[in-house]
C-alpha cells in the first residue's frame, strides 16, 4: 500500500488527539484530516521537518501499544544543494501527547566522516478549524486568526465567535533559532557517529513565561505519565491470551486501542467514540463498548453509567430532542457546537441508548454485585424506564418509536443513524416516527436486565411485572416485525405502521437480546448467513439482493464489527455456534489483513476474494472504541461465557454454554478475571473430541459450570 495512502498514526490522552503520517508529522496535501486536535478543533494543521530542504524519507514507523508513543526512523534523501549523500544522517522522531499539549524529540546521528552543518526547517500552521468544518460542513463567518513570534516560540492564536481564545505555541527546547510567521530554522552541528537531541513543545494552554516547564523536561514527564496511565489501565483489566501470535496481536491491539480512546471523566473512565469525527462521548457506542469490555474490563461500565447518568434528560427541550428520563447521544466541546451550528453540545437523538443504559446497568450488577453503586443510580435507572414506558404509551401500536424534532438534528435515531439507511423494500425512504426491530429488542432486555436488578434488591413483585412485561412485548413484536416473505425481522415499522419488508443485520439484535422464538431466531441465523449477507469477512448491514444495497454506503451493505460482534453473541445464545464462529473467524481474517491488526468502524462490504484484502471505507474513524471492543465480545460469544448467581448460596457462577475455539487456536487463558469481590484464572483448551474448562486458580466464593 502506498505510504499515502496508509491509515494515520493516532495518539490520545483526553481531549487531545493527533493524528500523524509516516513521518510523524502533518501534512495537508496528503492527508487532509490530519492534524493535532484538542476540545474539538485542530490546533495544529501544518508540522513538518525540511533537512537541506528536503523532506526526509521514512525507514520505519510505528505506535508503541503499551506506551502511547509513536516513533519514526527517518533519513536525509536527496544529494545536492551542499547536502550529503542520501542515508548519512539517521533521524529518531518520537512522539508523544499530554491532555494540553504535544512533544516530539528528533534525535540526529550523523555517519559521515567529518562534522557537518545540517539545516533544518520546521513548517508549521494552526487553523483553528472546528471538527464539524473538516468533516464539510459551511460556516458563513469565523472568528480572527493572530500571529506572533519571538526568537523563543512562535505562536498562532484564534479569537473563536463564541468569545473563546484558542492558542498554539510552538518552543524549541535550549537551541538558537531563526523564527517567522509560520517557520522555525535551524542549524545543528553534528560531530561523526554522535547522537544530538532536538525538543519540541506544541503548547495548548501556553502559560506566563515565568511558569514555563524547560522544554527538555517536559517530553520526559509526559512519556512517564503516558506510559504509566495506558499500564495501569491493562493491569487492572483482566487478561487474554492464547496460543495463536497473531490473534494475540489482534487482541492485544484492541485492548490498547479502548484504553486509548478512554478518557478519565468526573465518574471514571469513559471509551470516546472514535478518531477522528467521534473523539468525545457517545451514548450509544459507550454503553455497547463497555458491554462488549464487561468481562475484561469492568471500570467502562461504571464509568459509563456513571457519566450518561450526571447527563440524563431532565426536561423537555425539541431543540437538541431531549425529553425527560432519555439518555444522552453525544456531548461535544468546540466552537461550532458551542454556538448552535450544530445542535450537538449536548444531543439526545438516540432512541436506543436509554434501553440500552438499563441492559448494561443489568449486566454490570451480575458481573460486578456492586450494589452500592446500583442504588446510586437508581434515580437515572427509574427515569429512563419510565421514559421507555411513556414513549411507548404515546404511541398507537405501543412499540418504541423515534421521530427528529431537533433542526439540523438526526433524521434516524437508531445506530444506523445515516439518512438513508431506514427504508423500504422497494427503496422508498421510511416517513413518521419510526419503529425499529432491534430497539424492540432493546426495550424487552431493558425490562429484563431491570427485572433482574429489582430481584437483586430484593423487590419480587416488580421483578415479575417487568417479566410480565417483557413477555407481552415479545409477543407482539414477533407479530408485528415477522415477515415470512423474506424469512426475517422487518427492518422496522414505518409512521404509518408498514413493516420495512428488508433484509438488514438489525434482525440480529434480536437474537442478542432473547426477544426472538427460537424458529425465528434459526431463520434469522440462516439469512445473515447467506451468501448475500456474509461476503466472507463479516455480516453486512444490508443483504445485497435489497434494492438500496450499495458496498461502499455507510449503512447499507458495508460490513460494521461491533454490529457483528452483538449478530454473534446473539447466535451464540440460541445455540448457532458454527454461525457464531464463522463471524469470528472472518473478522479474525480481517484484523491480520489491516495495518496494526486495528479494525476499523467500518469497512466495504464487497465480496471476499483470495487475492484481495477487504475494501477500506475511505472515512472511516480508525481506532473506534466498539470496533475495538468487539474481539471481547466475539470471544464470550463463541465461549458461551456468562456470569450469575446461585439463587440460593449467593454464590458467584461463571457458565459456559457449548463453548468452542476457532481453527488455528487450542489454548484461551483468561487471568486476573475479577468477579466483585472474587477473582479467577481460567483456561479453555480443545481436546480431541471437544472443547473444556481447567480452573487454574480461584477464591473460595466462585464457582465454574459447564454445559455441553
Amino acid at each position: 500500500m502506498p505510504h499515502d495512502l496508509l491509515p494515520p498514526f493516532v495518539l490520545k490522552d483526553g481531549e487531545t488527539f493527533a493524528m500523524l503520517d509516516r513521518r510523524g508529522e502533518i501534512c495537508p496535501e496528503t492527508h487532509p484530516d490530519s492534524g493535532i486536535y484538542h476540545r474539538g478543533a485542530r490546533h495544529v494543521s501544518r508540522l513538518e521537518l525540511l533537512l537541506w530542504d528536503q523532506s526526509p524519507i521514512v525507514l520505519s514507523s510505528a505506535e508503541s501499544w503499551e506506551m502511547g508513543l509513536h516513533v519514526s526512523h527517518l533519513s536525509n534523501d536527496i544529494d545536492g544543494s551542499g547536502a550529503p549523500p542520501p542515508g548519512s544522517v539517521h533521524l529518531k522522531r518520537s512522539t508523544v501527547l499530554t491532555p494540553t499539549s504535544c512533544l516530539q524529540t528528533l534525535d540526529f546521528t550523523s555517519y559521515l566522516a567529518g562534522a557537518v552543518v545540517m539545516p533544518l526547517t520546521l513548517r508549521f500552521d494552526a487553523d483553528f478549524r472546528d471538527i464539524f468544518e473538516i468533516r464539510g460542513h459551511q460556516r458563513p463567518q469565523r472568528g480572527r486568526t493572530v500571529r506572533r513570534h519571538t526568537q523563543d516560540f512562535l505562536e498562532v492564536a484564534y479569537g473563536g465567535l463564541d468569545g473563546e481564545d484558542r492558542r498554539t505555541l510552538l518552543r524549541v527546547g535550549g537551541l538558537a533559532a531563526e523564527v517567522g510567521e509560520s517557520h522555525i530554522n535551524l542549524m545543528l552541528q553534528l560531530e561523526p557517529r554522535c547522537t544530538r537531541r532536538v525538543y519540541l513543545l506544541l503548547d495548548f494552554h501556553p502559560v506566563g513565561d515565568g511558569d514555563r516547564v524547560a522544554v527538555e523536561d517536559a517530553f520526559d514527564a509526559a512519556l512517564a505519565a503516558t506510559n504509566e496511565r495506558l499500564r495501569d489501565s491493562q493491569r487492572q483489566a483482566a487478561s487474554i491470551a492464547t496460543d495463536n501470535q497473531a490473534f494475540n496481536s489482534w487482541l492485544a491491539r484492541s485492548m490498547s486501542d479502548v484504553h486509548l480512546l478512554s478518557s478519565q471523566l468526573e465518574h471514571g473512565l469513559y471509551p470516546y467514540a472514535g478518531v477522528p469525527w467521534f473523539s468525545c462521548p457517545f451514548g450509544r457506542d459507550g454503553l455497547i463498548t463497555a458491554r462488549q469490555m464487561l468481562l475484561v474490563e469492568p471500570r467502562l461500565a461504571r464509568g459509563v453509567l456513571g457519566f450518561l447518568a450526571d447527563q440524563q434528560a431532565s426536561h423537555l427541550d425539541p431543540a437538541v430532542d431531549a425529553e425527560p428520563g432519555k439518555i444522552l447521544h453525544e456531548a461535544r466541546l468546540g466552537e461550532m457546537a458551542a454556538l448552535g451550528e450544530v445542535p450537538f453540545a449536548r444531543y439526545y437523538g438516540t432512541v436506543d441508548a436509554t434501553p440500552l443504559f438499563l441492559i448494561l446497568a443489568g449486566d454490570y450488577l451480575l458481573r460486578s454485585d456492586d450494589k452500592s453503586f446500583i442504588d446510586q443510580l437508581r434515580p437515572a435507572l427509574d427515569q429512563a424506564l419510565a421514559w421507555i414506558r411513556a414513549a411507548e404509551a404515546r404511541s398507537q401500536d405501543r412499540f418504541l418509536r423515534y421521530q427528529c424534532a431537533a433542526q439540523g438534528g438526526l433524521r434516524n435515531q437508531g445506530w444506523k443513524d445515516s439518512d438513508d439507511a431506514i427504508h423500504h423494500a422497494d427503496g422508498r425512504l421510511a416517513e413518521g416516527s419510526i419503529a425499529l426491530c432491534e430497539v424492540q429488542a432493546y426495550a424487552y432486555g431493558a425490562r429484563r436486565a431491570m427485572a433482574g436488578i429489582e430481584q437483586r434488591f430484593g423487590r419480587a413483585a416488580e421483578a415479575q411485572q417487568l417479566r410480565e412485561e417483557a413477555h407481552l412485548l415479545r409477543r407482539r413484536f414477533h407479530a408485528a416485525f415477522w415477515c415470512d416473505a423474506i424469512g426475517t425481522y422487518a427492518l422496522a415499522l414505518d409512521g404509518e405502521g408498514a413493516p420495512c419488508e428488508v433484509r438488514s443485520s438489525n434482525a440480529g439484535h434480536c437474537l442478542w437480546t432473547g426477544i426472538a422464538s427460537r424458529d425465528a431466531a434459526a431463520s434469522v441465523a440462516r439469512q445473515l448467513m447467506a451468501p448475500t449477507s456474509f461476503n466472507g469477512w463479516g455480516v453486512r448491514t444490508l443483504d445485497e439482493r435489497e434494492a438500496r444495497y450499495n458496498p461502499m454506503s455507510y449503512h447499507n451493505g458495508s460490513v460494521w464489527p461491533h454490529d457483528n460482534a452483538l449478530i454473534a453473541l446473539g447466535l451464540a445464545r440460541y445455540g448457532h455456534m458454527p454461525e457464531a464462529m464463522k463471524i469470528l473467524s472472518g473478522l479474525f481474517d480481517t484484523a491480520r489483513a489491516l495495518p496494526q491488526f486495528r479494525l476499523p468502524e467500518l469497512f466495504c462490504g464487497f465480496p471476499r476474494r483470495d487475492d484481495e484484502d477487504p475494501t477500506l471505507y475511505p472515512v472511516a474513524c480508525s481506532p473506534q472504541a466498539w470496533a475495538s471492543g468487539s474481539v471481547f465480545g466475539l470471544l464470550e460469544a463463541i465461549t458461551g461465557m456468562g456470569i450469575g448467581r446461585d439463587p440460593e448460596t449467593d454464590r458467584v457462577q461463571v457458565l459456559f454454554r457449548k463453548p468452542v475455539l476457532p481453527k488455528g487456536i487450542n489454548l484461551l487463558e483468561i487471568n486476573g478475571l475479577r468477579l466483585g469481590e472474587e477473582e479467577i484464572d481460567l483456561q479453555v483448551h480443545r481436546s480431541e473430541h471437544d472443547t473444556g474448562v481447567l480452573v487454574r486458580r480461584r477464591t473460595s466464593g466462585v464457582d465454574v459450570m459447564i454445559s455441553k
